[in-house]
């Protein structure tokens, strides 16, 4: 059976699933976009992920074409559509069509698209060795309203992770304009010190990731206290352990930093540690409770 599309409320083949050449969003980059997992045919943390969009499109403007719309109903349409158990959704949502500039008048209908795509995650392998990863070039704006939407935008991103795998790594860490540590090219960055976690903050010029505060949530179950703040470099070389989180890898375990000079430097003893390894079950358990029916 060909894949399904959710576009602008019907459910349509990917070979029949089209957007105008005059979307705001494929023109001036005006959308958003949000990335989900499903599990067991249940997608996990939907509605926070809803509400995480919905907030941004009133930042940028899209608060009232979209409202009405039933999302949550969409993505879930979708994913039972394509008939898949564990899946990759992505939910785009833009300023539609029109002939006049984004600044000058409204957009016409949103346009709304889901996809569901079967996901097959790393293996228990890359869990154990852990990603590599580097310090890009291009930084984050922290003074930018932009750096906490996730927008369809997605050009710092690319470049900081097309430049980590030119260089063979995994991921890439992004600094802010003040040269700390803001997060991944697609993920939040959590350090380990002296049992305790360390994050940057929301004013580093950071994503409100959906896992990452789940993570927190979890840290606070466990009894690991979890700082949040302006994190520098230094913080490479002085940790135990650390870890990247998004959605689709949970939590992933880092265990090399190569750094402007091209030195790679080993985080902790270079594996996996124990915080993290409690966080992980505590992240997987909380997806079987949530997910499986």
């Amino acid at each position: 059976m060909e894949e399904l599309i959710y576009l602008n409320g019907s459910l349509v083949p990917r070979s029949e699933a089209r957007i105008s050449v005059f979307d705001h969003g494929f023109l001036y980059g005006y959308g958003l976009f949000e990335t989900m997992r499903a599990y067991h045919g249940e997608i996990f943390l939907l509605e926070r992920h809803i509400k995480r969009l919905l907030g941004s499109a009133e930042t940028i403007g899209l608060g009232t074409s979209l409202a009405g719309i039933d999302l949550v109903k969409a993505c879930r349409d979708t994913l039972k559509a394509n008939n898949l158990e564990d899946a990759r959704l992505r939910l785009t949502v833009t300023n539609g069509e029109s002939d006049a500039l984004p600044w000058a008048g409204t957009g016409g209908t949103p346009t709304v698209v889901v996809t569901a795509r079967p996901y097959t995650p790393f293996p228990a392998g890359k869990y154990n060795q852990g990603f590599r990863v580097g310090i890009a070039t291009v930084r984050r704006c922290r003074q930018s309203t932009i750096s906490g939407v996730k927008s369809v935008n997605y050009l710092v991103s690319v470049l900081a992770r097309s430049e980590a795998a030119a260089n063979g790594l995994d991921e890439a860490l992004l600094l802010n304009e003040d040269g700390y540590i803001a997060e991944g090219g697609g993920c939040n960055v959590f350090f380990v010190k002296s049992s305790r976690l360390v994050t940057p903050s929301l004013d580093s010029g950071i994503l409100p990731g959906i896992t990452r505060d789940v993570v927190m949530e979890l840290a606070d179950e466990l009894g690991v206290i979890v700082t949040e703040g302006t994190v520098g470099l230094g913080i490479i070389k002085q940790c135990d352990e650390a870890f990247v989180t998004n959605s689709m890898i949970e939590i992933m375990p880092l265990t090399a930093v190569r750094d402007s000079a091209g030195n790679s430097v080993t985080i902790g003893t270079g594996k996996p540690g124990k915080i993290t390894g409690r966080l992980m079950a505590a992240y997987k358990e909380r997806v079987e409770k949530e997910t499986v029916t």
